[in-house]
């Protein structure tokens, strides 16, 4: 998070903002305090970076609901501002129930969301002061009554600083607990669909429900959601100039070359770079490795072969794989006045100083998903339907409500429906390489028992230790860390097995793992490698594994559903033959519904094969 003087006077809230449904103009913003527009608080222009606003506070369907919140980002303004965090909560009223009728209100219901912006992600704790706020709004049914609105932005700054934001602030309302509960060992698929970088849709209905999952998701990467979303709402990816430093080169551009090829043209206006443009520039959205000559693509591509070629000698961490082109990976060196080696670190990068591309621990974490051109949209407007489309777009981690976003599923690699658990992919060779391992089914088994033993306690449900939210996160971590190590060693390939060796193969080509690769970190010097529940097997993963295997594919699945018939059909025609024979037929249904009762569970995958792997 962003620290200094200036954050600490002015304190964490942007904007409050009260956006309405006009019935000629559709969604627009009617109120915003400090003004956003130069022309006034009750102005509806907009800069063109937050023209989706809007249709984000004020969601799809929401005459459906009389009240729902809202999470969502919007790309910064200024440099000073890393990302826009906006939570909005929206409700209706009757409109013969106001108190002033205003002459623009011509429909039987009145709709409007306040919204908060926020320089800082602290989605739960802001929602969880609005709603309040909102309900007040509402209820003076005169919303020519501002002045609640600028208290609350005020109140708000004074009590929400940087500095002394702590994680329990970070992640209050996104439980842990309740998505274990829900996906069971469908949770770590989907922590490993997002490592990949892949392109992942939410589904359900209403809005709250969808942000919170996708955040809860998110808030299982160690550091994600405190400094690893700075970047995610750049809808298109910044150039190479203006990240300097930052930027992870790669000799081979056919995958992905508008994530890590871009010049600005002399054509361009000054300033105008990527998503920070200017708004007054009309281009802004334009991204600059469209508008290139050819020839300056082949000059880039040439001077960066050049620099890998002098690089050769740089030192790299251990274990880390090359690309499927064999170019190692480098950093561009940021250019200091002097560099001196003081500390026992320092003759690892003789050659140059790693700059990272977010704001990174001692494990090198956050990884760099949300970067170049990967998005996250909590919440996903219909207006923004072509960015799933967009060649700009590498990949994305987004919610929708609306029908048409889970209609196009060419558009996305994976689509997870909330509402049943269950997860689309169309794809077999994804399937596959999302299968989990036994040590995998090991871990997830571990946290769906831990969670399920703490469930009773009234007084510490999701606040105590083990089985808690905070306790899930830190497996998670865990995990991560010890993935990480894994693949530090010499030869790791018995050690990355657990992982599973075609994730592990497909992870090692993501940008996430290449920025990481590209410096040293120390700290894993103090973690030991190796899957948390690795070991020989026993019978028990054999039931583990059977169950994992009918639940989560379809022809398990009808077999259960056949036998689940056959074994009411039977004890039903037992019942007719007589007391003693129907009396020993129950007690094998009891039985069988026992067995049963683990193996039918929602689909993990849908319309897929089983996804068991031999180890």
């Amino acid at each position: 998070m962003e620290s200094g003087g200036v954050d600490e006077i002015k304190g964490a809230v942007l904007h409050i903002v009260v956006v309405g449904f006009h019935h000629k103009r559709g969604c627009q913003v009617e109120f915003s305090y400090p003004p956003i527009s130069d022309e006034g608080h009750d102005s509806n222009l907009l800069p063109e970076q937050w023209k989706y606003l809007p249709f984000l506070a004020l969601p799809d369907g929401a005459h459906n609901y009389q009240e729902d919140t809202v999470y969502f980002l919007l790309p910064p303004l200024s440099a000073e501002i890393k990302c826009v965090y906006g939570v909005s909560c929206y409700r209706q009223i009757e409109a013969k129930a106001l108190k002033v009728r205003q002459a623009d209100v011509t429909r039987e219901t009145v709709q409007k969301s306040v919204c908060v912006l926020s320089r800082v992600p602290v989605f739960g704790l802001i929602a969880a002061k609005l709603q309040l706020i909102t309900h007040a709004y509402f209820e003076e049914k005169d919303f020519s009554q501002i002045s609640i609105l600028k208290e609350l932005y005020d109140q708000m700054n004074s009590s929400l600083r940087f500095p002394t934001l702590e994680g329990s602030q970070v992640f209050l309302g996104l439980s842990a607990r309740d998505l274990i509960l829900h996906f069971k060992h469908k949770v770590l698929i989907l922590f490993k669909l997002i490592l990949l970088e892949k392109k992942v849709l939410f589904y359900v209905s209403p809005v709250n429900r969808l942000v919170g999952t996708l955040m809860t998701v998110l808030s299982l990467f160690p550091g994600m959601i405190e400094r690893g979303l700075h970047n995610s709402s750049h809808y298109h990816p910044k150039s190479s100039q203006s990240e300097s430093a930052d930027v992870i080169k790669s000799a081979d551009h056919t995958e992905n070359p508008e994530v890590f090829v871009s010049e600005p043209t002399a054509d361009q206006s000054e300033g105008s770079v990527g998503a920070e443009a200017s708004p007054s520039s009309p281009d802004w959205l334009e991204s600059e490795w469209e508008s290139l000559d050819p020839s300056v693509l082949e000059e880039v591509e040439v001077e960066e072969k050049e620099e890998v070629k002098k690089d050769e000698g740089r030192s790299a961490q251990p274990g880390c794989m090359e690309s499927d082109s064999n170019t190692p990976i480098t950093v561009q060196p940021k250019a200091t006045p002097t560099q001196t080696a003081t500390d026992s670190h320092s003759d690892i990068h003789t050659h140059s100083t790693h700059t990272p591309l977010l704001d990174e621990d001692q494990y090198g974490l956050p990884p760099a998903i949300f970067t170049k051109g990967y998005l996250c949209l909590p919440y996903m407007a219909l207006q923004q339907h072509h960015l799933l489309c967009d060649v700009r777009v590498r990949g994305f981690v987004a919610g929708a409500t609306n029908i048409l976003f889970r209609q196009q599923r060419h558009l996305s690699d994976a689509i997870v429906d909330v509402e049943e658990a269950a997860i689309h992919i169309s794809d077999p060779e994804l399937r596959r390489v999302l299968s989990l391992t036994t040590a995998d089914l090991r871990f997830c088994d571990f946290l769906l028992k831990s969670v399920c033993e703490h469930s009773e306690d009234v007084f510490l449900d999701g606040t105590g230790w083990e089985g808690g939210d905070e306790w899930i996160r830190a497996q998670f971590t865990h995990y991560m860390h010890t993935l990480l190590a894994s693949t530090l060693q010499q030869e790791s390939e018995k050690l990355l097995v657990d992982y599973g060796s075609v994730f592990i193969s497909a992870w090692r080509n993501t940008h996430n793992y290449r920025v990481w690769c590209s410096s040293q970190h120390p700290a894993f010097a103090q973690i030991t490698p190796g899957h948390p529940f690795q070991g020989q097997y026993s019978v028990a993963d054999v039931k583990l594994r059977f169950s994992h295997s009918v639940q989560n594919s379809e022809r398990g699945r009808k077999l259960g559903s056949a036998m689940m018939s056959t074994s009411r059909s039977v004890v039903q025609t037992g019942r007719a033959v007589g007391q003693s024979v129907g009396g020993a037929l129950n007690s094998a249904k009891t039985v069988m519904s026992s067995w049963f009762s683990t193996l039918s569970q929602p689909a993990l995958i849908s319309n897929s094969p089983s996804t068991t792997t031999k180890q």
